[in-house]
């Protein structure tokens, strides 16, 4: 399969940056400090993986899956740059064929279900929920389901597509409206342990959910 992070994926990290601030990094790392030493965590679609060092840091035992060969290559770069000293596992492979089941404590989808269509998008966290082991804890960080008044509902509904748009054009991710990521965990057997919202012009843009699979 193509790598259709090859034009966007090495300024991946910029761009998240310029469209946000620094709303995106803390949605990333929002539930992280949840973590012991010894946890094992898997992070679905890596990125450049800052979300993944903080949590190595921290002393989980830590894999990183992605697809993309660019992006895990941008990873390892950082990793030798800021001279991080951590043994992450690294798998380069479509998350749809990892298949270790009940393995990790805590299973991470930052900002990567939203690169499927509806339908797929629910196989795909139906997988990552069988990945961790019973009472494992599902984190989903990401755009956020629009609330509030009409104008607001508009601008954070306008600032979505005009993501959505750019990564569709360039990275062939899917088109598709804002998914109520709460509702689709419950629905799949979660339950909704927290929410974390991440503002930008004192809207809330972005939030962390924290999902807990039954013990």
């Amino acid at each position: 399969m193509r790598d259709k992070y090859k034009l966007v994926g090495p300024i991946y990290d910029w761009l998240s940056a310029f469209y946000s601030g620094k709303s995106i990094h803390k949605c990333k790392i929002a539930m992280l400090d949840r973590l012991q030493p010894g946890d094992k965590v898997l992070f679905a679609g890596v990125g450049h993986g800052r979300d993944a060092v903080y949590a190595a840091q921290r002393g989980a035992e830590v894999t990183v899956v992605d697809l993309s060969e660019t992006m895990l290559k941008k990873f390892q770069a950082n990793l030798v740059k800021e001279g991080v000293a951590l043994n992450i596992r690294q798998v380069h492979s479509d998350i749809m064929k990892v298949e270790e089941e009940e393995r990790y404590d805590m299973v991470v989808a930052n900002f990567f279900l939203n690169v499927f269509h509806e339908d797929m998008m629910v196989r795909v966290l139906q997988h990552l929920i069988r990945l961790g082991k019973p009472g494992a804890r599902v984190v989903v960080g990401d755009f956020s389901f629009p609330t509030g008044n009409v104008l607001s509902r508009l601008v954070k509904t306008l600032y979505w597509y005009g993501a959505v748009g750019f990564f569709w054009l360039f990275a062939g991710n899917a088109f598709h409206n804002i998914y109520n990521y709460p509702e689709w965990m419950k629905k799949l057997g979660l339950r909704i342990h927290e929410q974390k919202h991440y503002k930008l012009l004192l809207l809330n843009c972005y939030w962390s959910v924290l999902g807990e699979k039954p013990a």
